[in-house]
């Protein structure tokens, strides 16, 4: 059994037992953590598609940990103009453990 969930502004595609980093979770570590933005569960043939989300969907999941990824580079540069930029991005994120899909 898998479902598509969508957090954070993206879709990702998750079964039980599976650690996902998803965008950063108002939730503290070892708490329970409800995800019900479900858009399609999908049960070996049986296969259910939300219009936009499925109603009485949720996945619950645990927070295992808070962290920030790879740091990105962001180089600006203009020739012959005497203009460098140089930045850098880390992204802020939380782990979670997907405990079990359930539908109603």
């Amino acid at each position: 059994m898998y479902a598509l969930i969508k957090t954070g502004g993206k879709q990702f595609k998750v079964s039980e037992g599976q650690l996902l980093k998803v965008e950063k979770l108002s939730a503290e570590v070892g708490k329970t953590y409800n995800i019900d933005n479900v858009l399609s569960v999908i049960d070996g043939e049986k296969v259910t598609i939300g219009t936009p989300l499925v109603k009485g969907a949720v996945v619950n999941t645990t927070v295992v940990s808070h962290g920030r990824g790879e740091k990105v580079k962001i180089f600006k540069m203009n020739r012959r103009k005497h203009y460098k930029k140089s930045q850098g991005h880390r992204q802020s994120f939380t782990e979670i453990k997907i405990d079990k899909i359930t539908v109603k």
